[in-house]
């Protein structure tokens, strides 16, 4: 005896139906955050890489104005955000008796980075969730499955093939499905979880030369005036 997908679909009962179109949205959902985020990933390298080509052209050229308003430019790019975050704070700072500039400037941009990677990790949960409870609900699944095999032999009065082969491929199936989409939800994580790593890290590096610049012209600023 053969059964097709849409034989086994038709000898499922409610609840296993349930659980096989749960795992199926589930699936779809992880797709649909794994492609979006990896767009987001391409746009943000994209402007990332064109913003630093220009931007480093105008802090060595002591441009912080034109700097300032090429990253207002590049409303959702975090490089750029931190880039016009770090010169604000370091400008609203600058004449602050207590607290300096720089120290300023450093722990904003340091709650920035971790408020921009939160955004640019927006769905990793769901993706972790999926892979981490698709393989349960394929199970539940299989329990399903089971039940329904023994339901079969119950009926039948016997323990033949042709009684329990739909909940038998009835359980396999939904087991089948919930692991591919754990393996899939799984892979997507790691790899968008390293992408997003590197991403934190770049952000990092440039935060990190923006406030070095900013903290030297500083005092160079200030040796001048001492000077005079």
């Amino acid at each position: 005896m053969e059964l097709s997908l849409i034989e086994i679909w038709e000898s499922m009962g409610l609840l296993a139906r349930l659980v096989a179109i749960a795992l199926v949205l589930m699936g779809l959902a992880s797709l649909a955050i794994s492609i979006e985020r990896l767009l987001v990933l391409r746009r943000i390298n994209r402007e990332s890489n064109l913003f630093a080509g220009k931007a480093r052209t105008l802090i060595e050229a002591g441009e912080l104005d034109a700097l300032n308003d090429l990253a207002k430019g590049l409303p959702r790019n975090p490089l750029a955000r931190l880039t016009v975050v770090g010169l604000a704070t370091f400008a609203a700072n600058a004449r602050n008796a207590g607290l300096s500039a720089a120290e300023a400037t450093r722990r904003e941009l340091a709650r920035k980075l971790e408020e921009y990677s939160g955004e640019a990790r927006r769905g990793m949960s769901m993706l972790a969730s999926v892979g981490s409870t698709a393989p349960f609900i394929g199970l539940f699944g299989t329990v399903i499955g089971i039940i329904t095999a023994f339901q079969g032999i119950a009926a039948s009065g016997g323990g033949g093939i042709g009684a329990v082969s739909a909940g038998i491929a009835e359980a396999l199936i939904v087991t089948a499905v919930g692991l591919f989409v754990a393996i899939a939800a799984v892979l997507f994580f790691n790899y968008l979880s390293s992408r997003f790593d590197q991403l934190d890290m770049s952000m990092q590096h440039s935060a990190g030369e923006l406030l070095d610049y900013l903290e030297g012209g500083a005092n160079g600023s200030g040796d001048r005036d001492g000077q005079a």
